[in-house]
């Protein structure tokens, strides 16, 4: 009896180190997010253009009442954009430290179960040109690389407190996302 006790605290243990990761692709590169980030996905929605906002930052959409700001995240991250592919985007809504943010990727995968062990710390080097302070780690899926990406760094600190400044809180902001 002690052999399937201790079998299930072993279970358990590896249940413990495992964690879910929403899968995405820009181009040909596949990333993920912590799902406990996520709050939603969905398809393009209509962007409301902000003026003066950041080159990467799309605009507002008004999700349900809430006005998101909504960033490129192929522009933010310096990858190539495909205009052919803009019109089947997603947009992953995300809760960043308590700051609801909608960003931009040509399509969503897959929802993984990984072993949290098997992330590797970010390297060093450019991946295809990313910055690696935007990269938490890498973890290989099979016979793909996956990059984890650290969200609470892919924004600085200006850039979140103009992205506040969007988040419904300029009323001329709300006013257009409103009628759209």
């Amino acid at each position: 009896m002690a052999d399937n006790s201790s079998a299930r605290r072993g279970a358990q243990l590896e249940q413990d180190d495992l964690i879910q990761l929403v899968g995405f692709n820009i181009g040909k590169e596949m990333f993920v997010v912590d799902i406990l980030m996520v709050q939603e996905i969905i398809r393009s929605a209509p962007i409301t253009p902000v003026p003066n906002s950041p080159e990467f930052v799309e605009g507002v959409i008004n999700l349900r009442g809430d006005i998101i700001p909504v960033v490129d995240l192929r522009k933010r991250l310096g990858l190539s954009v495909d205009d052919t592919q803009m019109e089947n985007d997603w947009v992953i809504i995300l809760d960043i430290e308590g700051r609801i943010t909608g960003f931009i990727v040509d399509h969503v995968t897959e929802v993984l179960k990984i072993d949290e062990r098997t992330i590797e710390p970010a390297p060093e080097l450019l991946v295809s040109g990313l910055e690696s302070q935007y990269i938490q780690g890498v973890c290989d899926i099979g016979s793909n690389l996956v990059v984890l990406l650290d969200f609470s760094r892919i924004l600085l600190v200006d850039e979140i407190s103009k992205l506040k400044s969007m988040n419904g809180e300029d009323d001329a902001v709300v006013a257009v996302a409103a009628e759209s």
